[in-house]
């Protein structure tokens, strides 16, 4: 059925005739004036509804939605349902199935447009217009002329939403049914192409054509199988490589693992023995600082005794000061006896000149005479006897300085061996210190190499399992039909090139 026979259908069947049409008429100078505001209304409510609002880009969008509205109801306004307003309503449903407008937004957008309308139409009885018998029918005929246009444009909008919907999925159908169809040509070509390339066929590619929406498949599947020919040749020459690699690996994994495992055992002797020699060293440490305390010792008892030998000395030339005094003494005793002598002699021979009254004064000087010479005789081996000490004093003085002399050099070397032994008793204790933080450093080296040790065992296992698996990756690539690929084969190898020395 054509647009307009269905058009006058639906217009015979909602019962707008020409007295309905006038009514329209009637209203419009009043629609005219109030669709502004409804319309306004109309898209504060859009604006307040993200669900309806999402669907305009921006105010200007709004703008112009409401000025072709405004046009569209204008134009039922006029009563002229013709092709001009068919193309309108066919645009309108259209456009809101191409948005995805719900038709309810669209329901309810009418609903609050036409209750402003009609509040409007039946607002003129309380303004006194129309006038006259038969006011409140013409109003009552101008709002159910409005509302059955209101509801043909709702049925015809909603009429070619829903066709447009149809001839989509109708569409849509079709497409599936052709994509299905060309889908499972490229499914079956694919299919068989890759049974082959499960049963280890490289060489085969997919010389049929496919549909266009799928010819990139096929060329991306006949590279995808080039490249995978070309790499699995390519494995299959590295496996090769892998497998000479890796029995080199391994038999340098194994000089290594006993390389590491002497290397850890005379580590191991070397760090005991360091430990015997840092005990030695600090042993030597402690009798070198308990010498050189004993040194210090001995050059403060060396002093001592320099000060006691310098008291002897003076001690020693004061005796021979006393020595020369009592020589001088000595001396006057020497000079008395010799004037008593004298004079003894001289009473001796006033004596005999006095005759037997001078006997006894005789006796005297005669006894004077042998006191003056006793004393002389004892003076003079006082005199010998002070000189030969005089002469020991002066031997003793000359030792005791001699003696001075030898303790002060004593002291001196005593106090150079003290600075000696402190600076070896300094030099031990560094070379104890130096010599533990050595021990710490060789011990720690023995922790590291017995963990390299058993790292060196693990690599040596992985070595082996490397081996292994590559054995097992070309007995599996044996399984591919790969041809004969440029530069590569299942066989190939590069030559082995020289174990590690060990």
């Amino acid at each position: 059925m054509s647009q307009s026979a269905d058009l006058d259908h639906r217009l015979n069947f909602l019962r707008i005739d020409d007295d309905s049409r006038q009514a329209l008429r009637s209203l419009q100078p009043l629609l005219t004036k109030a669709l502004p505001t409804s319309l306004g209304r109309f898209y504060d409510q859009v604006r307040a509804t993200p669900e309806v609002r999402r669907h305009f880009r921006d105010e200007g969008a709004i703008s112009t939605a409401s000025d072709r509205q405004a046009q569209h109801w204008l134009r039922i306004a006029s009563g002229l349902f013709d092709d001009g307003y068919v193309q309108s309503v066919t645009t309108i449903g259209q456009v809101h199935h191409r948005i995805g407008l719900e038709p309810r937004w669209y329901i309810g957008g009418y609903a609050l447009i036409i209750e402003h309308l009609l509040r409007t139409v039946i607002g003129q009885i309380r303004q006194g217009w129309p006038s006259g018998p038969g006011a409140v029918q013409k109003v009552a005929d101008q709002s159910a002329a409005l509302v059955k246009a209101a509801m043909l444009d709702i049925d015809f909008v909603l009429s070619i939403y829903l066709d447009a919907g149809e001839d989509e999925r109708r569409r849509h159908e079709h497409e599936r049914a052709e994509a299905a169809a060309a889908q499972e040509q490229v499914v079956a070509s694919l299919g068989a192409a890759l049974e082959r390339l499960s049963a280890g066929n490289l060489r085969h590619k997919i010389q049929e054509p496919y549909p266009a929406d799928y010819q990139k498949l096929r060329d991306d599947f006949n590279v995808a199988l080039a490249r995978l020919q070309e790499t699995m040749g390519t494995i299959a020459g590295v496996s090769a490589e892998i497998r000479s690699g890796s029995s080199e690996i391994s038999e340098a994994a194994d000089d290594l693992s006993r390389r590491t495992e002497q290397q850890a055992a005379s580590l191991e002797e070397t760090a005991a023995a360091l430990d015997q020699l840092n005990a030695t060293v600090k042993k030597t440490a402690a009798g070198a600082n308990e010498a050189s305390s004993a040194v210090e010792q001995a050059k403060r008892e060396a002093e001592k005794g320099g000060e006691v030998v310098r008291n002897a000395v003076l001690a020693m030339e004061a005796i021979q000061q006393s020595s020369h005094q009592i020589n001088q003494i000595i001396g006057v005793i020497d000079e008395i006896a010799f004037q008593t002598n004298l004079l003894a002699l001289n009473a001796g021979v006033e004596a005999a000149r006095a005759g037997e009254a001078g006997k006894g004064f005789a006796v005297v000087a005669s006894e004077v005479r042998a006191l003056a010479q006793r004393s002389a005789e004892a003076a003079k081996e006082i005199k010998g006897l002070i000189s030969t000490s005089a002469d020991h004093v002066s031997a003793g003085v000359g030792l005791v300085n001699e003696s001075g002399k030898a303790l002060e050099r004593i002291v001196s070397e005593v106090s150079g061996v003290a600075g000696v032994m402190a600076e070896i008793a300094a030099s031990t204790d560094e070379q104890a210190a130096g010599l533990s933080e050595v021990n710490q450093a060789i011990n720690q080296m023995d922790h590291v190499t017995q963990q390299n040790a058993a790292m060196v065992e693990q690599s040596t296992a992985a070595s082996h399992a490397l081996a292994r698996e590559a054995a097992d990756l070309a007995r599996l690539l044996g399984g591919f039909d790969i041809g004969e690929a440029e530069g590569h084969g299942l066989a190939g190898s590069r030559p082995s090139s020289s174990r590690v020395a060990a």
